[in-house]
């Protein structure tokens, strides 16, 4: 397992755990209403809404809080005016490093994010200087019960185009536009979904260790505790024994 998904693994565990559900709460009210400003209230015809509001009932986020998020964006109700914006840059021992925001404050952001870059032993690049270090997918969990062998046969029927063993299940992977398509085709056939998203996945890595291992850890760590900070895509690998611990 890479170390990007194994970091992935660590912060969702935390949010199951409570320990980030405030946080977690923030970051998802802000996808769906920038989801909502951008396609429209009803998640039939808006699949960035319809991969929103998967992902805060995964988190139980109550129905009441997801309406009024979705209201904001629709502009039914009063709300901030978000900007999304995608900073791209490297972090200790060359990581590669893309930072998807959602602020209210561009500059505010952009001050942030170069800090916490600089602080840790990375620096802020210029637009393209590392996204193309990583390709658009979309990205299902399966939850725990299925053999390999019954989740693969499923999810090639699906559309998908790979399949990964994970200790807490299975992780998908399709093209963005099959996202949601896949996915319903698997939970017809019996299968139980996690996290579904469209996300930025390395198609090379980086191996890091030591001081270097530690700073990068500190980093992505700081910058998940950022409000403004929506997701962070990383391109790292790193021993299993120093990410765990």
């Amino acid at each position: 397992m890479s170390g990007h998904n194994r970091w992935s693994k660590l912060k969702r565990f935390k949010a199951v755990q409570g320990v980030v559900k405030g946080r977690l709460y923030n970051k998802l009210i802000k996808e769906l209403t920038v989801s909502a400003r951008a396609g429209g209230g009803d998640p039939a015809g808006n699949p960035r809404l319809r991969t929103a509001l998967a992902a805060a009932r995964e988190a139980n986020m109550p129905k009441d809080t997801i309406e009024r998020a979705i209201k904001k964006g629709t502009g039914e109700l009063e709300g901030a005016a978000y900007e999304e914006v995608l900073y791209e840059g490297y972090g200790p021992g060359g990581v590669a490093l893309l930072v998807e925001c959602v602020t209210d404050n561009l500059n505010r952001t952009a001050g942030d994010v170069r800090s916490c870059l600089n602080t840790y032993g990375g620096n802020l690049g210029t637009p393209g200087s590392v996204k193309f270090v990583f390709q658009r997918k979309g990205v299902i969990q399966v939850k725990p019960g299925p053999s390999e062998d019954q989740v693969m046969e499923r999810a090639l029927e699906a559309g998908a185009e790979d399949v990964i063993a994970e200790e807490d299940g299975f992780e998908l992977r399709t093209e963005p536009n099959d996202l949601h398509p896949v996915a319903d085709a698997l939970e017809k056939a019996g299968l139980a979904l996690g996290e579904r998203k469209v996300a930025y996945l390395p198609t090379s890595t980086v191996k890091v260790e030591g001081e270097n291992a530690k700073r990068l850890l500190k980093l992505l760590e700081v910058l998940d505790e950022n409000d403004d900070v929506q997701n962070v895509y990383s391109n790292f690998e790193m021993d299993d024994a120093l990410l765990a611990a």
